[in-house]
């Protein structure tokens, strides 16, 4: 800035003392242009291209539609003085471009287990799937007071309604190998993905008594927790990974080498123990200091466990009913028997299953009149040899218990008269007879 520049600004308030409220700005005037709506639409047409809404304005200005548009230098000046910093990213580039320039609040931190935050990643390393390379997705849940992952979940492929009832699962659980993070918080935020509003994902919150709140679509701020812990797990643990899909490449090669030997997926599974450091040894920002596992049990509010057997029942999904034949509980064209089934062939049933497509070996089974649990049932072309004999062995017995049944309808007989008279007992056997019939 030049002392003429000062002396120039000094002279324009003794003119205009509204001048000295912002030095170096141009008078005002009713004549200076001033971004239109018209404007902003061919800024958003042409993807905040000032040259090409320029054009455009001259163009319509030739056939006699509108005034001619200032010149491109005053049209920049307007377009920088009337439109913030995130309208013009927002016309250029669109909405997610545009809450780059927000200002978000920051919500109180609240307790352990208030609320927790669920979301899917793709993690950026290639996995070796049965001899295909593939990106894993990873389901989890977190604490918002403390910042801890409570539950995780991995998949080869695009994540399910399993992949969320698994990492529920893992993240409600407190004894090992889950604990100590878990029991049930007072509400989940979702964002609107169809596998954390299934109906069996929903219903399970529902039998836990759990909040589910979902969130408006492309509010990733609403749900910062799990987001930064998206954006963590990458740069703290993935991008060191073989396979890292985003590694810079020398030259102008982006493929990766032909030789890159990547990490089988059960060792990139077994490498997430990331989590337990993440939990145990990494102090994060909001905390102060402390760990997530120091501010978890720094936090005195009680804790709501669920056994796991209840919620093993809570995350299946029902089939319906269906008729228990000779063959078993027919489902999905398969029959599922158990040891359980002998003798009860002609009963309804009701069928719960979990919903993924490769956990279909197992179904659970409850009589269908009065709900109660009768047990699970394995797929019949699939039963182990210990299964085979189960069945095997709960078949003799109820055939030993009918030979007994009816040898003893038998021993029972009367003689047939033809006048009244008290029923008398024909072939009565003495007691040392039917022990020895017994035993």
């Amino acid at each position: 800035m030049t002392e003429r520049t000062v002396w120039r600004w000094l002279a324009a308030a003794e003119r205009d003392e509204s001048a000295a409220a912002e030095p170096g700005a141009r008078a005002q005037s009713r004549d200076r242009f001033t971004v239109t709506s018209e404007v902003r639409r061919l800024l958003a047409l042409w993807k905040g291209n000032v040259a090409a809404a320029h054009r455009e304005l001259a163009a319509r200005a030739a056939g006699g539609e509108g005034e001619p548009p200032p010149s491109i230098p005053t049209l920049h000046r307007a377009i920088q003085r009337d439109l913030t910093p995130g309208e013009r990213a927002g016309l250029a580039k669109g909405e997610r471009a545009a809450r780059k320039h927000d200002v978000f609040l920051a919500r109180p931190r609240g307790w352990r287990n208030q609320a927790w935050e669920t979301d899917h990643m793709q993690a950026p390393v290639l996995v070796d799937v049965n001899g295909k390379p593939r990106r894993p997705w990873i389901t989890w849940f977190t604490d918002c007071a403390t910042n801890a992952i409570t539950g995780v979940a991995v998949t080869p492929v695009h994540p399910s309604r399993e992949s969320v009832l698994a990492a529920l699962r893992s993240a409600v659980l407190r004894a090992d190998p889950y604990g100590p993070f878990g029991g049930l918080p007072q509400k989940v935020r979702v964002d609107r993905g169809k596998d954390f509003l299934s109906r069996t994902v929903t219903a399970a919150f529902d039998l836990l008594d759990v909040t589910v709140e979902n969130l408006p679509a492309y509010t990733p701020h609403l749900k910062g927790t799990v987001e930064g812990l998206n954006r963590a797990v990458e740069s703290m643990f993935l991008a060191a990974l073989p396979g890292y899909a985003r590694q810079p490449r020398p030259g102008k090669r982006v493929s990766r080498p032909k030789d890159e030997v990547l990490l089988g997926f059960e060792d990139f599974t077994g490498r997430l123990a990331w989590t337990s450091w993440w939990n145990t040894e990494y102090h994060p920002a909001p905390l102060r200091g402390r760990t997530p596992l120091e501010a978890w049990q720094d936090d005195p509010t009680p804790l709501r466990d669920v056994p796991a057997a209840d919620l093993w029942t809570f995350t299946l999904e029902d089939a319906g009913t269906r008729t228990l034949t000779t063959r078993g509980v027919r489902f999905r064209k398969r029959d599922y028997v158990s040891a359980w089934m002998t003798g009860q062939a002609g009963i309804q049933v009701w069928v719960r299953f979990m919903p993924h497509p490769h956990h279909d070996h197992r179904i659970e089974v409850y009589h269908a009149a009065t709900g109660r649990y009768l047990g699970s049932a394995e797929l019949a072309d699939q039963a182990t040899e210990e299964q085979v004999s189960a069945v095997r062995r709960a078949r003799a017995a109820r055939s030993r218990r009918l030979k007994k049944d009816l040898e003893a309808s038998q021993r029972e007989r009367y003689a047939a008269v033809n006048q009244p008279e008290a029923p008398r007992r024909l072939g009565a056997l003495t007691t040392a007879q039917a022990k020895a019939e017994l035993a």
